[in-house]
């Protein structure tokens, strides 16, 4: 486990608007608690908290990957509006103390959904 600091930080914020995640015309994820994770030179992501996620167009799958500062995650698969896309969101179930407001919540690729976006809420 590695610490953020200087040479790669991390800061986890509440972001102030609505974000909602659509793919296949549907809305697959919509919150006004999202948190906006910023890491080193990384584009800023959204985890939403899985009780606004609609889980029941997510399938969990066998993919994991390891963060040296975050922990290990998991992969979903999300399907909606006739569109399957694998491993398109992925949630650190037991992130490392650093990170630890974002358990329980779901964070989306953009490149495998039509769209994240953000509303003054």
């Amino acid at each position: 486990m590695k610490e953020p600091g200087p040479n790669h930080p991390i800061t986890i914020e509440k972001n102030p608007h609505r974000v909602r995640v659509v793919l296949g015309g549907f809305i697959v994820a919509e919150t006004t608690e999202a948190l906006t994770l910023r890491e080193a030179t990384l584009p800023p992501v959204q985890y939403i908290p899985r009780k606004d996620v609609r889980m029941d167009l997510m399938e969990p799958t066998d993919h994991q990957t390891h963060c040296p500062y975050k922990g290990d995650a998991s992969y979903f698969t999300a399907t909606a509006g006739g569109l399957v896309r694998e491993n398109a969101a992925w949630s650190y179930e037991r992130p490392f103390p650093a990170v630890v407001e974002i358990a329980g919540h779901l964070a989306f690729y953009p490149a495998k959904v039509d769209a994240i976006e953000e509303f003054p809420d």
